[in-house]
């Protein structure tokens, strides 16, 4: 069955909507600066510039919900804007998230400490399904409401989870991506792991010292044809594989081999029917990290031998937006299709010794029918989509 991709939208800290992303990206020009808190101003961050208030004078929305939320919303409507509910159209939604509203009880807790004015109904928020049903609600989308966290490959699974119901005939239109909002709580977290880096993030670099959190939300629609001959809506790309794989090696670390990923990417081109020569461009996960990046360039070598195709690491302009990430990747991975370039990996100087691999460097205009984009989460939870021209 195809599986056409008929809406996009994308909020993060380089851009509000999928146009000024492009821009950006087209621009190289990176989102990521010191954390806005006094407290935390020594992390850098890839922080969306519009602060609560401001999302939701944008969406029009009053109600006091979390920020992981609104950024959803935001994006989701974005990608859902074209889209008109049909009682004769299944449409469902299937959200990822990994912290869930953890920055709007994060800030309750600091009013309880502080003995201010505070709401123990507020701690509700905190539920990651919940950001799903406003979003939900936000757009009357009430077919099927799904919220999957599996940590950062969150959003890839929510779009496979779409892709299987529509082939299995259990919707007719699906929106799937994800959402995540920065806090201090998993900026600690990520610290307390040593994998923070207070610099730059230079993925795939041989000196990379850790990654740099970002927030934001990534949100695409995808269509069977029975949708598609009612809507008539405007079809960006094709869906062509996807698949997930765990290595079990290790809760917060990927197998040294590249096992799972290895995996996840040969079957994910054996899904879409593709050869791996057909790959043009990886939109790769590059954390940053030193143990992601090896493992990945080991996992690519494993797939593709001394023929990898151009790669390149987009978190080095948003920061790793966690659940979120793999949605607004896709969103790239589809705008590289469609204007045929090739987005480059920022603070790249030298190749990791072991692989000996080089990202893309520079903006590169070629032709671009196949992406495929990894998404790797913590337990060993990798998962690869492919997107392909129509």
């Amino acid at each position: 069955m195809d599986i056409f991709v008929t809406g996009l939208g994308c909020v993060s800290c380089i851009g509000l909507d999928v146009r000024e992303n492009l821009d950006s990206l087209m621009k190289m020009k990176s989102g990521i600066k010191p954390h806005q808190i006094r407290a935390l101003k020594d992390y850098l961050v890839g922080e969306v510039s519009l602060n609560n208030q401001e999302i939701k004078e944008k969406l029009r929305f009053s109600k006091n919900i979390s920020r992981t939320a609104l950024l959803g919303m935001l994006a989701a409507q974005e990608a859902f804007q074209n889209h008109l509910i049909d009682k004769e159209i299944r449409t469902g939604i299937i959200s990822g998230t990994s912290v869930g509203g953890i920055d709007f009880t994060e800030n309750e807790y600091f009013n309880y400490l502080d003995n201010k004015n505070w709401d123990k109904n507020a701690f509700s928020q905190h539920d990651s399904g919940l950001s799903t049903e406003h979003i939900a609600r936000f757009l009357n989308i009430n077919d099927f409401v799904n919220t999957i966290s599996t940590a950062c490959s969150s959003a890839a699974n929510a779009i496979m989870m779409g892709a299987r119901m529509l082939e299995n005939n259990l919707l007719d239109r699906v929106l799937v991506g994800g959402t995540d909002s920065l806090s201090i709580f998993t900026i600690q977290g990520f610290n307390s792991l040593m994998i923070y880096n207070k610099e730059w993030c230079k993925p795939f670099d041989m000196n990379r010292k850790g990654l740099n959190l970002g927030e934001g939300a990534g949100y695409i629609v995808l269509e069977n044809k029975k949708s598609l001959q009612k809507t008539n809506s405007t079809i960006y790309a094709k869906l062509s594989g996807w698949y997930n794989a765990s290595d079990a090696y290790h809760q917060t670390a990927s197998s040294p081999d590249g096992f799972g990923s290895t995996l996840s990417m040969k079957k994910s081109i054996e899904n879409a029917k593709l050869q791996s020569s057909d790959i043009d461009y990886i939109n790769a996960h590059g954390t940053g990290t030193e143990n992601n990046d090896l493992s990945e360039s080991i996992a690519m070598k494993n797939v593709f031998g001394d023929k990898v195709p151009p790669f390149s690491s987009t978190k080095s302009y948003t920061g790793h937006t966690l659940a979120a990430s793999a949605g607004i990747e896709s969103v790239y991975s589809i705008l590289a299709i469609q204007n045929k370039v090739l987005f480059p990996n920022l603070n790249f100087s030298e190749s990791i010794e072991e692989s000996k691999l080089t990202p893309q460097k520079e903006i590169e205009f070629k032709e671009v029918k196949h992406v495929l984009t990894n998404a790797f989460g913590f337990g060993g939870n990798n998962s690869t989509l492919i997107f392909s021209e129509v």
